[in-house]
């Protein structure tokens, strides 16, 4: 067997930085590139071996371990926060960065982190960037209102982003003048916009050949097409999660414990969590009661003990239930016989 070679990669937006070891520990090389395909296909070329490679998850980190995931023996993502090892040290450069990633790996102490398939991250580009559009769009809707409200003009609430509504607004209220109604047209033709590219995400994802098949079956009672397909690709591969408990805790649905002898407690949920999927879920939850009697049950049951946010999580942290089964399961959801339970 031909011997193995370790590189650890401390990634960046202009360079990378780079050490080979091998499994003795001995360096090979070290150094740093610029962060480019080109230069990443030359220093390949002058690498020993066979080689296995880990690097941080950043933002740049996607098309990095694309371009070298096809040449790689192994190649592997650490999780930032459980690096603390390098975060810790006294002394802390890209080299010595690099070095210890190097080491991790080739010690096999590396704090891996799941790295979803390419098609799967490009889908989820597309529904974080309409995520974007939607805050953009609500953020136009609160500005109108706010115009108006400056100007002291009274309009109806719930009628006031209706297209009817909003025109006969501009055209019959002597409050508005000429340079007020040309801001408030311009937020209006915004939403419009933003609404309509917004839809065409929507439907260019629900039509994917990779998602079509099991958003279909994600879409059970209480949750809608959208929160399906943040389920779907935020999860990813979802047998990466061996219960319910693991998924719940990277929905951010729990919070951290911390025991010492005989004392445990339990912080507020977790920042170390999905935050996507964390905000789709509790949104889904809010509104899961007026869809579902079985949820609406728990929620009423949880919020006697006195706090609603906490029937809100309960009701979240359903819902995860429900999905999990559904998509490990690959089948339709169906309901228990008994009112007093659902299965999956």
């Amino acid at each position: 067997m031909q011997p193995m070679y370790y590189i650890g990669l401390d990634v960046h937006k202009r360079k990378i930085s780079y050490c080979v070891k091998d499994s003795s520990g001995r360096i090979h090389a070290e150094g740093s590139i610029s962060a480019t395909r080109l230069e990443l296909d030359h220093w390949m070329r002058s690498l020993p071996q066979p080689w296995s490679a880990a690097m941080e998850a950043t933002m740049f980190t996607g098309w990095i371990y694309d371009h070298l995931k096809p040449h790689a023996s192994t190649l592997k993502v650490a999780h930032p926060l459980m690096l603390r090892a390098i975060a810790a040290a006294k002394k802390k450069n890209d080299r010595i960065d690099a070095s210890k990633i190097c080491d991790c790996l080739r010690c096999d102490f590396l704090p891996e982190s799941h790295m979803a398939s390419t098609a799967i991250r490009e889908q989820r580009r597309t529904l974080r960037y309409r995520n974007l559009l939607v805050r953009q769009m609500v953020q136009m809707k609160i500005k109108i209102s706010a115009l108006l409200m400056e100007a002291g003009v009274s309009y109806n609430k719930q009628r006031l982003h209706k297209a009817g509504y909003f025109r006969e607004l501009l055209d019959t209220n002597p409050d508005i003048d000429e340079g007020l109604c040309s801001l408030l047209r311009l937020c209006r033709e915004t939403v419009v916009r933003l609404g309509k590219n917004e839809s065409a995400l929507v439907r260019s994802l629900e039509r994917d050949s990779l998602l079509v098949e099991r958003i279909e079956r994600l879409t059970i009672p209480a949750v809608g097409p959208i929160t399906a397909l943040t389920w779907a690709l935020e999860v990813g591969d979802v047998q990466r999660f061996s219960s319910i408990k693991k998924a719940i805790s990277y929905c951010g649905l729990c919070g951290a414990e911390k025991s010492s002898g005989n004392t445990v407690q339990r912080t507020p949920l977790s920042k170390q969590r999905n935050k996507h999927l964390q905000t789709t879920l509790i949104e889904a939850a809010k509104m899961a009661p007026r869809n579902s009697p079985e949820l609406a049950m728990l929620y009423d049951k949880e919020k006697q003990k006195g706090n609603a946010n906490r029937a809100t999580l309960a009701v979240a942290r359903k819902l995860v239930a429900y999905l999990m089964a559904v998509d490990r399961g690959q089948r339709n959801f169906q309901r228990a016989e008994t009112s007093s339970s659902i299965a999956a």
